[in-house]
């Protein structure tokens, strides 16, 4: 039998760290005894334990430290974070540490050092004074990569004390929740988040538009509550398309009806931006006059359209590389505090890949498939909405805008 010890603190109880520390231990044939509880009195106050973790032999008690290592678990003695060298490009040492998305620090030289740009399935790697997340196609040659659990410590998104809709909202996915109070606590904290001046991140897909919601969502961009969009190539030509056509997928927005020959009009679309060069081109050329991505040029908000192998044309601003798409969205999500997830599981999951679990996420979705697979995938910190975005998103822009 192999014994050791580890230490968990903060608001370990009602943010379910500690039973899911004890499930998985018990879940992967290990045994625990608490050796000391210390439970916090207040709302403010942290808790701590000192738990004894035993297992079959010390490969089985390694595959049970990994494994709580994600749900914060630290080892009470300080020992500094070790690394080897990556043996060539795109390539890792053996055991190297794979990364949550939650904040996480190394003991390096010393003392303790925030990993920059943390995101899931990544690796840690030493630069100098300075520990940087990176994914594996960063990875080069000689690079100073984490090995090991040694001098790592993670810490998971605790729930919110201040009030909020991620307190308000007790199950993290809900499709029965009192609609008018549900929209007012989300609509409080897109304000609150604006006027602590923090950025707003809006992933959408192309249901958005179905659903009439464009002129929403554009006045939110105008108004200021939007930094970023991200979406796919369908956003951009169905957007463009109801802008010059009336027609969302050669449906009439205004009868509800599809029009004759209407299903070529996204093809249309396509065509006009091509011929002018841009969208930005054909806003000057005076073939877009409103909607979605004509807010964002005309406001300077940027927009990240990551492309798909099933995508028409696509539109000039799509990016058709993946690798490439991924980078530009990473560099956009920096600094975001919060991100609205609406209608589209594939650019949801994909942005959730990258972000930080600090940064409050909402998801809305008449799919329920789309807000749990969201979660299942790493983006434990999302709340997710089970609605049709055409009926929430009306409603929550006028609860925006009805004070300004």
């Amino acid at each position: 039998m192999s014994i050791r010890e580890i230490e968990l603190e903060g608001h370990i109880i009602d943010s379910m760290t500690l039973p899911k520390v004890f499930d998985s231990i018990i879940d992967m044939g290990g045994d625990f005894e608490v050796l000391e509880f210390d439970i916090g009195k207040h709302k403010t106050d942290k808790s701590y334990t000192r738990i004894q973790i035993e297992g079959r032999d010390e490969e089985h008690l390694d595959s049970i430290m990994s494994e709580i290592h994600r749900h914060g678990a630290t080892l009470p003695e300080i020992m500094d974070v070790e690394c080897e060298e990556a043996p060539s490009d795109v390539s890792l040492p053996d055991n190297f540490y794979s990364t949550t998305n939650h904040q996480t620090y190394v003991r390096h030289g010393g003392r303790w050092v925030e990993v920059q740009n943390i995101e899931m399935d990544c690796v840690i790697v030493l630069e100098g004074v300075e520990a940087v997340c990176k994914p594996i196609s960063h990875v080069k040659k000689g690079d100073n990569v984490v090995v090991g659990e040694k001098g790592i410590r993670v810490i998971p998104p605790e729930r919110p004390r201040e009030k909020s809709v991620f307190e308000f909202m007790g199950s993290h996915v809900s499709s029965e929740k009192p609609s008018d109070t549900l929209i007012e606590q989300v609509a409080n904290e897109i304000k609150e988040t604006k006027k602590s001046g923090g950025k707003i991140g809006f992933v959408l897909g192309p249901a958005v538009l179905h659903t009439g919601c464009s002129e929403e969502i554009s006045t939110l961009i105008r108004q200021g509550y939007v930094d970023v969009v991200f979406g796919g190539n369908a956003i951009g030509v169905h957007d463009i398309e109801r802008a010059i056509y009336g027609t969302s997928l050669g449906v009439d927005l205004c009868e509800g009806r599809p029009r004759p020959d209407g299903h070529k009009n996204h093809l249309y679309a396509i065509s006009e931006v091509v011929k002018s060069g841009s969208i930005q081109d054909a806003i000057e050329d005076g073939k877009i006059n409103s909607g979605i991505m004509y807010e964002c040029e005309v406001n300077d908000v940027p927009y990240i359209l990551a492309g798909s192998i099933r995508d028409d044309g696509p539109l000039p601003e799509v990016i058709t590389d993946t690798v490439e798409a991924q980078e530009a969205m990473r560099e956009n999500i920096k600094d975001l505090d919060l991100v609205i997830m609406m209608a589209t599981m594939l650019h949801s999951i994909a942005t959730g890949n990258i972000l930080p679990s600090h940064v409050k996420t909402i998801c809305i979705d008449i799919n329920p498939a789309t807000v749990t697979k969201l979660m299942d995938r790493g983006t434990a910190q999302a709340m997710g909405i089970v609605t049709d975005v055409g009926v929430f998103i009306p409603r929550l822009t006028n609860r925006i805008l009805e004070d300004c």
